[in-house]
């Protein structure tokens, strides 16, 4: 039997390597952190990305107000008359687009990780198993409040007046949040079966684009023809958009906050367990 002696005292006795396992397994064990603690922990290192690397603040700063100025000045007089009049009808919807496309950065971080092999360092914790993607996705909620705070500075600049008040403006942006989260997690399942970021962006994108330019976020759907407003006023994004225009506006559309909550919580019950599934098995 080895044993451990004491080199500072010789009053000390002996103790065997066997004693000394049973003190450490018979210490009590510190309690396993909860869900909420572990997924603010992965969101807050989310944070910490963003600061050490604050290049990907470009996405949610210049890409909107970019996409905002574009479309007011170029599309207004044809659209709407002028472009004070237009702004008016648009920034909520372009306030959409932004957040809505930006969403597709969490998968391509969700990617790099992988490769680089962060994952597999976070699979050996005793955590909650979410507790990693939704940690992701609480920090890009971060950037797409960003985003939002962005648009409506420059927009207000433009002209823009929001007749909702702050509390419509709140209302509008928090349902944003909402789905944008729910959302978010058809990218993270990408993010997880696609070997490299640029297949993750290349995939994100032709489903983005499409489904944002084909809603109402820039022109009324009455003018489009008859099949196309089929497909139009029944999709994600024109729910999402009419909503937060009229929130923005001071009204409350009940039917279109539940259309939108309806398919946030659609994508979040389809898209979550499937990711996680991937996200076990990766």
């Amino acid at each position: 039997m080895s044993t451990a002696t004491s080199t500072g005292s010789k009053d000390l006795a002996p103790v065997s390597t066997e004693s000394l396992a049973a003190l450490l397994v018979g210490r009590e064990r510190p309690p396993r952190p909860g869900s909420l603690s572990t997924s603010l922990t992965f969101g807050w290192r989310a944070v910490l990305k963003i600061k050490h690397v604050p290049e990907q603040l470009f996405d949610v700063t210049a890409f909107p107000i970019m996409n905002l100025l574009m479309f007011t000045y170029l599309f207004g007089g044809a659209l709407a008359g002028s472009p004070g009049d237009y702004i008016q009808f648009v920034l909520p919807g372009i306030l959409v687009m932004s957040v809505v496309m930006i969403t597709m950065y969490t998968g391509v971080s969700v990617n790099i990780d992988i490769e680089k092999g962060v994952f597999d360092r976070f699979r050996s914790l005793p955590i909650w198993r979410p507790s990693a993607m939704v940690g992701y996705l609480l920090g890009d909620a971060l950037r797409y409040t960003i985003a939002s705070a962005v648009m409506l500075a420059v927009g207000l600049l433009l002209g823009y007046r929001p007749d909702g008040g702050v509390v419509g403006v709140v209302a509008a942006i928090a349902l944003l949040l909402v789905f944008s989260f729910a959302f978010s997690w058809i990218w993270t399942m990408f993010g997880l079966m696609l070997r490299t970021e640029k297949s993750v962006m290349s995939v994100s994108m032709m489903v983005i684009f499409p489904l944002t330019f084909l809603s109402n976020v820039f022109v009324d759907p009455k003018t489009m023809p008859g099949w196309l407003q089929a497909f139009v006023n029944n999709s994600p994004i024109t729910h999402l958009a009419s909503a937060v225009r009229e929130l923005m506006a001071g009204r409350w559309p009940g039917g279109e906050i539940i259309w939108t909550l309806g398919w946030a919580g659609l994508f979040l019950l389809v898209f979550g367990p499937v990711t996680m599934r991937l996200y076990n098995r990766k």
